[in-house]
């Protein structure tokens, strides 16, 4: 048994499957993702991810309408956000407790997502405090299903020029987080957006300097501007 078949009580699923769930629900929650999308979320073929999604769909765990693509069934919603909150459990774990950096953690939660249990899961929370969002600023599943809301505008959708508070970073690349970091581009932080370059593709920002220091200044491109969630401020 490969795991597929979870959707009508066979069990956890597989690594594999469970990266799917996890990827349709990244990226349309409750909607339809499109074959490309999940393609390209997880960086495989078109023709891979047509067979993935005919099983899931004889599984139980999603509705798959060729052309068009699949959502999440009820089961596969339940699998989807029982991975997700062990996942970022992980990285919250790893980070406060552990000392890593919120850059390092994606890699290692994902092996180890697939291996503890909803026992160890639930006492992960308890341990941590129940925290609602992780290092990233995304929100953790609660263990009823439920997910918590926060700011989400596009840092690339702000006001020009204009204030903005930082409340999520929607990226896993060790290298962009790491830079993000190195700027100070994390949850919390509180940004002036300066300027967009002819055509919208660099995003102009600065980072508040700490008392005695000097302000920041650097750019961000379009794409990773967008992945950088938070909230516009009022002066």
């Amino acid at each position: 048994m490969d795991g597929a078949g979870a959707g009508r009580g066979a069990g956890p699923v597989s690594s594999s499957v469970g990266d799917y769930l996890k990827a349709i629900w990244s990226l349309v929650g409750e909607g339809v993702a499109a074959t490309g999308e999940v393609a390209r979320e997880l960086g495989v073929t078109a023709p891979s991810v047509t067979a993935m999604l005919s099983k899931l769909s004889g599984a139980g765990l999603v509705t798959y309408e060729p052309y068009r693509g699949a959502s999440l069934t009820a089961a596969g919603l339940r699998e989807a956000l029982r991975l997700v909150r062990r996942h970022r459990l992980l990285e919250m774990f790893m980070v406060t407790e552990l000392g890593f950096g919120w850059e390092e953690v994606h890699a290692e939660a994902e092996l180890m997502e697939h291996v503890v249990s909803d026992s160890f899961t639930e006492r992960l929370a308890a341990h941590l405090g129940h925290p609602e969002f992780d290092p990233h600023g995304l929100p953790i599943p609660r263990a009823d299903g439920t997910v918590p809301t926060g700011p989400a505008v596009p840092l690339a959708d702000g006001p020009v020029p204009g204030r903005f508070r930082v409340g999520r970073v929607a990226a896993t690349d060790a290298a962009v987080l790491a830079y993000l970091e190195a700027n100070g581009v994390v949850p919390g932080a509180e940004l002036l957006l300066r300027s967009l370059e002819p055509g919208g593709n660099l995003v102009h920002v600065e980072l508040a300097a700490a008392v005695g220091g000097a302000a920041r200044r650097f750019a961000l491109s379009r794409e990773l501007a967008a992945a950088v969630l938070g909230e516009p401020m009022n002066d």
